[in-house]
């Protein structure tokens, strides 16, 4: 992207403003340093700044310990909109997680990383988009600065974002369904970080990588002797997320006979490792996520109605970035600059073309590809500009299948078909089909594909 924004940078350090601004003047528009907090009003009354780096010490500071905290509540007060990025030392992140907790957009650990300093405050400027004056307060960012989720700017994707803020404070239940690469994981964390549990570590757990004779004792833990190998007592993932949230993703592979011993753990609040028979107790929020359509695996009988009910106590959809166009193009800026920064091409930006080019296409695989689009066009690009030409989306070509005679052959043109349609993206195949990736990859095996 082309510079933009004006940086407000406020340190009593002489040499890190001037190593500060030297760096920042590469990638801003204008760059400002004043060595005292006390200024701060006056500079705004002159100047039109759209992100502060603050830090959080001073040494004529007022509240000692915590001027950064006093500063920034200084500034919210005016202009809640405006996104303060904390300039913390390493003996002061425990202030700086408070300062983010009090309205902070992110904090930048001293000695400082160049990239993540660039990169958090452009960040900070791309979540004021739709925010701008002091006025306009409850602007929310296109993306969230501590889950990474991808909010967009879409009203299907802003009904979530409100229903999750209301739902997340609870203890309830929920079942995130969406399509591969919609950012199923990234929301989970977004609740978590919104519940009263989001002092401790969200655990997360992927059920389709968890082998069936792993299976207990991944989630429930085992003691001494249970089997060969087991040197010592271990707790399961259960424990592990005690008194926090527990991320089952892609539920919809758990086999059949093991969704029994889940549905016991979830029913009576507590877990018995393998090799013993005292239960523990546990205190968990548990969210689940799939692709799949688990009330079509309950009429099949391949997945349980009661488990089901109680993993779904609230149901929340994510929709295909193909039915909120709208977000494309400022998802698509994200990652330019995301990938701009990392491959040292900060001043990048999207032509009218590519715009529309990207606008255009169908992404089946969602944000996971479109983000892996951008950054191949980054990396290939030899002009500060991306135009449509950067963009190759390889037209499918239709292949005429014979006409089935027998079920297996069936199978196979069904099989061939969704592996055409979706260019080999095995999980995306298996999704359409209504299968698991392992039954997909025994059959592929089997008919040679």
């Amino acid at each position: 992207m082309a510079k933009q924004g004006t940086i407000l940078v406020v340190d009593d350090n002489k040499a890190i403003l001037t190593a500060v601004q030297m760096l920042l003047a590469t990638s801003f528009e204008k760059v400002i340093t004043i060595t005292t907090p006390n200024k701060i009003k006056s500079v705004f009354s002159s100047e039109k700044v759209d992100v502060v780096l603050l830090d959080m010490n001073f040494s004529a500071g007022i509240n000692s310990g915590n001027e950064g905290l006093f500063w920034l509540s200084e500034i919210k007060k005016e202009y809640p909109a405006l996104p303060v990025v904390l300039f913390t030392a390493y003996a002061d992140i425990d202030l700086a997680v408070r300062g983010i907790k009090e309205g902070a957009a992110d904090f930048v650990v001293k000695p400082w990383n160049n990239q993540k300093l660039i990169e958090s405050l452009q960040m900070a400027i791309l979540s004021r988009k739709g925010s701008g004056s002091k006025t306009q307060g409850k602007g929310k960012a296109l993306v969230s600065q501590e889950s990474g989720m991808f909010w967009g700017e879409s009203a299907a994707m802003q009904q979530l974002r409100n229903l999750i803020e209301k739902v997340a404070v609870t203890d309830a239940n929920l079942l995130i369904t969406g399509e591969n690469g919609t950012g199923k994981e990234m929301l989970a964390r977004e609740i978590h970080l919104f519940s009263n549990r989001k002092h401790q570590a969200m655990v997360s757990v992927d059920m389709g990588a968890i082998t069936e004779t792993l299976f207990e004792s991944e989630l429930f833990g085992h003691v001494k002797g249970a089997f060969t190998d087991a040197r010592a007592d271990r707790p399961g993932k259960f424990e592990a997320a005690d008194n926090s949230t527990l991320f089952l993703d892609e539920i919809g592979n758990l086999p059949y006979h093991l969704q029994a011993k889940l549905l016991t753990a979830i029913q009576q609040r507590s877990v018995v490792r393998v090799g013993s028979n005292t239960p523990i107790p546990v205190n968990i929020r548990l969210i689940s996520a799939t692709n799949r359509d688990l009330r079509q695996m309950v009429d099949q009988g391949q997945f349980r109605e009661d488990l089901l009910y109680r993993i779904n106590t609230i149901h929340v959809e994510i929709p295909p970035l193909r039915e909120r166009p709208e977000d494309i193009v400022p998802l698509s800026e994200i990652f330019l600059l995301k990938y701009g920064n990392i491959y040292n091409k900060p001043a990048l930006q999207l032509s009218a073309d590519a715009r529309e080019k990207l606008k255009e296409q169908s992404w089946f695989g969602n944000i996971r590809e479109l983000e892996h689009t951008i950054e191949k066009a980054v990396i290939i690009s030899d002009s500060d500009t991306l135009d449509a030409t950067a963009f190759h989306f390889p037209k499918k070509q239709k292949t005429e299948l014979p006409e089935a005679t027998t079920l297996e052959e069936m199978e196979y043109n069904m099989i061939k078909s969704a592996m055409d349609k979706y260019g080999g993206n095995l999980s995306m195949v298996a999704s359409q089909l209504g299968i698991s990736r392992q039954t997909l990859y025994n059959k592929i095996k089997r008919y040679e594909l």
